[in-house]
């Protein structure tokens, strides 16, 4: 026989809206009560008719997340921490993937919308707002992730780029180095961030910029590791070259960390690495690569929270919410000393 509600509620001996508010995900119950109810629930295997919630509530108790790669370690960790926080209010994740291409990005905005989402997460790859023309219309509520762009009236989740780019070319300069070039990313907000954080750093510390060592790449969420390789062989014939490099990312810094080796240089003494993203073998590599950190898990329990609070609530002023990033030292910038 199918576990009910007051089922539940019995055995426990609170009231049936108890364990209703529960599996809704509100506020006004105290944590204790929550943990009770899920725990039982979870010990009698409960599972909610989702299709009878839906026809009762209006909502789908769905979120939508578009991403420009499914395979990316950032969007991949993002994804999973957001279905983490969703699945504990008892909402499902859809997830497609852009492939980086704003027109099919459009449509599978277009698609994810059809399947009645209460919530959609776009990390866009969207050259210009015309491309937001029908989603700010739309009735769902949205919430830009990674990617922002300042003229549009939307609620966002994402890293202070411009303090990434400041932090990683400032330890690039107090380990000694002074031409630090940049491999930055495509033409979308985190990429001109990171390249204005290092700009910054260079002017505070007396560094004139160098146009030559900025070289930009397109597509590298899904080829950074061949565009970093590409781009740190134009460098490296630079004369003087570069020897330090701030990388938009943690694969264009593989790809170009592997340039520079098999040009017979030796990291960091001759030329040091920072990238960003912090993947989680970075630790690992042949040589473990800097890096900054965007704290990706909590970037998608802050996304899930706003997304959850945005269906309850709903809300006319965009709310935005940047995470403070981090400098992760390791032997691509810095000689580890011999315990």
């Amino acid at each position: 026989m199918a576990i009910r509600l007051k089922d539940i509620a019995r055995d426990l001996g609170v009231s049936t809206v108890t364990v209703s508010k529960v599996l809704r995900g509100t506020d006004d119950i105290s944590e204790k009560t929550r943990q009770r109810v899920l725990k039982k629930m979870a010990e009698l295997n409960y599972q909610p008719n989702m299709l009878a919630r839906g026809l009762s509530s209006g909502k789908s108790f769905t979120v939508g997340l578009v991403v420009p790669d499914l395979l990316h370690p950032f969007f991949a960790e993002f994804a999973k921490s957001l279905n983490g926080i969703l699945r504990l209010h008892n909402y499902g994740l859809i997830l497609t993937s852009s492939e980086d291409n704003p027109l099919l990005e459009q449509s599978e905005i277009r698609t994810v919308l059809s399947r009645g989402v209460d919530a959609l997460l776009i990390a866009s790859c969207q050259p210009t707002l015309e491309g937001f023309y029908g989603v700010e219309n739309q009735k769902t509520p949205f919430i830009l992730v990674d990617r922002n762009f300042p003229l549009l009236r939307a609620n966002f989740v994402g890293t202070d780029d411009c303090q990434a780019g400041l932090i990683a070319t400032q330890h690039l300069i107090a380990i000694g180095k002074r031409k630090i070039a940049h491999i930055g990313g495509p033409e979308l907000s985190p990429a001109y961030d990171r390249l204005l954080g290092y700009t910054n750093a260079l002017a505070q510390n007396g560094i004139q910029r160098d146009e030559s060592y900025i070289l930009m790449s397109s597509r590298v969420e899904e080829t950074g590791e061949a565009a970093g390789y590409h781009e740190m062989s134009r460098l490296l014939q630079l004369n003087p070259r570069p020897d330090a490099v701030f990388c938009y990312n943690d694969l264009i810094a593989i790809g170009a960390m592997q340039s520079a080796l098999e040009a017979g240089l030796s990291i960091p003494e001759d030329i040091a690495f920072v990238g960003c993203g912090n993947v989680r073998y970075s630790d690992y590599l042949r040589i473990p690569l800097s890096s900054i950190d965007q704290s990706t898990s909590l970037l998608g329990e802050h996304a899930g929270n706003l997304a959850l609070q945005l269906i309850r609530e709903g809300g006319s002023t965009p709310k935005g919410i940047r995470v403070a990033p981090t400098l992760v030292v390791r032997s691509s910038s810095v000689l580890q000393k011999l315990s």
